[in-house]
């Protein structure tokens, strides 16, 4: 055979297997609608059923089932009406571990992708009527990425809490952990509220092991509210995690703590929380009615949080202590907005061992609060141009501003440190 044609008849021949040789791409679809491919009734049996790289396309509807994948997939609801995963009639069960706790606890993911690359797409996660109590050692998860890599786009994540929350600290909507890939999550336009703990959390497991990237843009994430029970966080990456968090919107973070906070260390809520995670960028998000508004946190045990780029940032109504509070070194803070910071608008805070130090703090747009830089004991800070307006100091020396308005805890002129080692997370 002439070789062109040779050639071209393999190409043919790869194109007819493709399209019609046993199904090894071919879609799948879940439920009684319209659909490609083999039925399933249920969401884990097609998961179960399907060949690998396969995208599995769910009927609107409710699905009463935890879902595990362990195989290369895409999840996707179908058409303008839900697509909704719910708990079973008897609750959530344990079905893995949360990695980044030493021992490691049980948790109740709604969705658990493990160790393979996975998009879910346009699907509701609905933790209510999870059956699980607060303090019970499961940990509830909406989605959880364990050791894996892919996308969750355009998807409702909500109610992962617990059924009685009394306090403890857990319920994740969405949950990144890596001790062995690197390779990006990306995280995208979805809706995450009603958590207990975590709307978004990326973290690694520390001692060396690889974390995971994790690429987070475009979500509204809103927390409980005001709240005695749960110091929760917007969005959190830690323990080496590192990414970008992009133009999202985060709101209702706030910890209401008890009247004898200021006698000792405290609970803490913030916006957005980067804990032991270097070189993070956060940009053009909007934070919004947060016991702390964007914090960078270095921990002596855990590891740094230097070098962290926050800029374009609209941060306003910080309940409590700091818009921007910069327990780290050598971050830019720059360009942006800041207003209604019960106490300061951005912080060179020393207080997490050896930390408010070489920050360019500058370009920023501070409207009311108690002082518009509050400069710890640090050096080497770069602190203008600024604007500054209705402030009470426009910088300050210290860790305390004197003047600041009483907080919603009932203390007053206190300034961020006997929050720090409760804004340490539980992993």
């Amino acid at each position: 055979m002439d070789p062109i044609r040779n050639v071209a008849f393999s190409c043919l021949t790869l194109v007819v297997l493709i399209a019609f040789g046993g199904q090894a791409f071919a879609n799948t679809t879940v439920g009684t609608c319209a659909g490609p491919g083999t039925h399933y009734p249920t969401i884990q049996a097609a998961v179960n059923g399907t060949n690998p790289g396969n995208a599995i396309e769910i009927c609107p509807g409710t699905y009463p089932e935890q879902v595990v994948i362990t195989k290369n997939l895409t999840l996707n609801g179908m058409g303008p009406t839900a697509s909704v995963i719910v708990p079973p009639a008897g609750g959530l069960v344990p079905n893995g571990t949360e990695l980044a706790s030493f021992p490691a606890p049980k948790v109740a993911a709604q969705i658990l992708v493990q160790g393979v690359n996975a998009t879910i797409s346009h699907l509701t996660v609905d933790g209510a009527g999870n059956g699980l109590d607060g303090c019970g050692g499961v940990n509830i998860l909406g989605i959880y990425y364990e050791n894996s890599s892919g996308t969750i786009t355009d998807s409702v994540v909500r109610n992962q809490i617990p059924l009685t929350n009394v306090g403890c600290q857990i319920g994740f909507g969405i949950y990144v952990a890596s001790n062995t890939v690197t390779a990006p999550v990306v995280i995208s336009n979805n809706s995450i509220r009603n958590y207990g703990k975590n709307g978004i959390i990326a973290t690694g497991v520390g001692n060396g092991f690889p974390p995971p990237t994790a690429y987070i843009s475009k979500n509204t994430v809103a927390g409980l509210g005001p709240t005695t029970l749960v110091a929760g966080n917007g969005i959190q990456l830690s323990l080496g995690a590192t990414g970008n968090v992009v133009s999202n919107y985060v709101i209702d973070n706030v910890f209401i703590n008890p009247p004898d906070c200021a006698l000792k260390t405290c609970w803490g809520s913030s916006g957005i929380l980067l804990y032991a995670s270097r070189g993070v960028i956060v940009s053009s998000n909007t934070v919004e009615t947060a016991q702390f508004g964007i914090v960078s946190m270095t921990d002596p045990y855990d590891g740094l949080a230097d070098g962290t780029l926050i800029q374009l940032n609209h941060i306003g109504g910080t309940q409590n202590y700091d818009a921007i509070d910069l327990c780290s070194n050598s971050n830019i803070v720059h360009s942006n907005v800041i207003y209604g910071s019960s106490q300061d608008a951005i912080h060179a805070d020393d207080s997490c061992g050896g930390t408010g130090n070489n920050n360019f703090i500058t370009a920023n747009t501070i409207n009311e609060a108690c002082a518009g830089i509050l400069l710890g004991t640090g050096w080497g800070n770069t602190v203008s141009p600024n604007m500054f307006m209705n402030v009470a100091s426009t910088t300050l020396e210290g860790d305390v501003c004197p003047v600041a308005p009483a907080t919603a805890d009932g203390s007053k002129g206190r300034g961020s440190n006997a929050m720090h080692a409760s804004l340490r997370p539980s992993h």
